[in-house]
């Protein structure tokens, strides 16, 4: 964290800031950010709700640098950070060799003109590992490097920064002032499952915890059940008996894919969050011990949320799809914190005191 008496005035803006974990893990070390931006809606509740900063939903592609330089204010040094959807860079897309700049393909780009139009000091930007094989992202790169950024950017190991879950990402980071990298790794010993939703109040399939609404587990057919009660934590639909494996998992291609319908591991981190986590069909998202899939709040905290983030205004009704994907969408809020201490060690070394 920046020492309180230190001379320079700094604030962030949060481009594709979806529910806050990027800016709620930036404003725990110390950073303001004066604004997110997203263009989804539902994002705005748990954006301000659980930070101070406001919320603008807006289409990066129509935001000009004006406003952006708007938000900075006074500030003397301004952080960009923009966490561009990931979709079309996963490896589900297979789309590697369409990268054109419509849609979001060319999110990068607009990112990119942000950069080039409203000059900031910092910036950094967080995606999936894949993304390096995008000529955007190159694009991206070589357009810091020529407006005379230093560059640095590595896939690293989420869980080595204090995230419960095995989520590699892709970061980067620029600085105007000289050469700029990520931390050395806070937790060599990751935390896992047990630590951090061991001491959650049970709940089974299809059920909501009367304290917590999201707290709740979706629904299972009796098939899957079935499944659940036999899956072993840590093991595969390969341990069942025939008369339970899907069909598509009898085929040669269905074969190839054994971390479905899956337990967690009291004892390891999560496997990585996903837009779907709180399915047991769509990867290891069964719980370690009880009869269902992991509850939306369980996947926040694996996320590294705090267990008190508000997600829901009281009353409103639990969509686990929009929910699934705010959370699993997120920048997970420690890995937010270790970029932070990334920019403010980088900062207190590069720049007078």
């Amino acid at each position: 964290m920046m020492p309180d008496d230190y001379p320079v005035n700094l604030a962030c803006v949060d481009l594709f800031c979806g529910a806050g974990g990027l800016t709620h893990g930036f404003t725990l070390e110390g950073i303001p950010v004066v604004a997110g931006i997203d263009l989804d809606p539902a994002c705005r509740f748990p954006y301000e709700t659980n930070n101070t900063a406001k919320f603008l939903e807006r289409d990066i592609s129509q935001v000009t640098a004006n406003e952006i330089n708007q938000l900075f204010g006074n500030s003397e040094l301004k952080i960009l950070a923009g966490c561009a959807p990931c979709q079309p860079f996963s490896t589900y897309a297979q789309r590697y060799e369409s990268d054109g700049i419509d849609g979001k393909w060319g999110l990068l780009y607009q990112f990119g003109r942000l950069v080039r139009e409203s000059h900031p000091d910092v910036i950094t930007m967080e995606n999936v590992p894949t993304v390096v094989r995008h000529q955007v992202f190159h694009d991206f790169v070589a357009e810091l490097k020529d407006l005379g950024y230093h560059v640095w950017y590595d896939v690293i190991d989420s869980s080595l920064y204090g995230v419960p879950q095995s989520r590699r990402r892709m970061v980067l980071l620029a600085s105007k002032f000289g050469e700029i990298r990520m931390i050395e790794p806070t937790h060599p010993k990751p935390k896992t499952v047990e630590q951090v939703i061991g001491g959650l109040p049970p709940i089974e399939a299809g059920q909501a915890h009367r304290d917590d609404k999201l707290h709740i587990a979706s629904t299972l057919t009796e098939k899957n059940l079935r499944r659940i009660r036999i899956s072993k934590p840590g093991g595969t639909w390969r341990d069942w008996p025939e008369h339970l494996r899907a069909d598509c998992h009898k085929s040669k291609t269905g074969k190839t894919y054994p971390s479905v319908y899956g337990r967690m591991e009291w004892n390891k981190p999560a496997p990585t969050m996903t837009t779907q986590c709180y399915g047991f069909g769509n990867g290891r998202f069964g719980h370690p011990e009880q009869d269902r899939a992991i509850s939306l709040r369980e996947a926040a905290i694996l996320q590294s949320f705090p267990e008190n983030y508000s997600f829901l205004p009281e009353g409103a009704k639990v969509s686990f799809k929009a929910l699934g994907r705010m959370i699993g969408n997120a920048v997970p809020v420690e890995l937010g914190r270790a970029i932070a201490k990334s920019i403010t060690h980088h900062l207190s070394t590069a720049l007078p005191n």
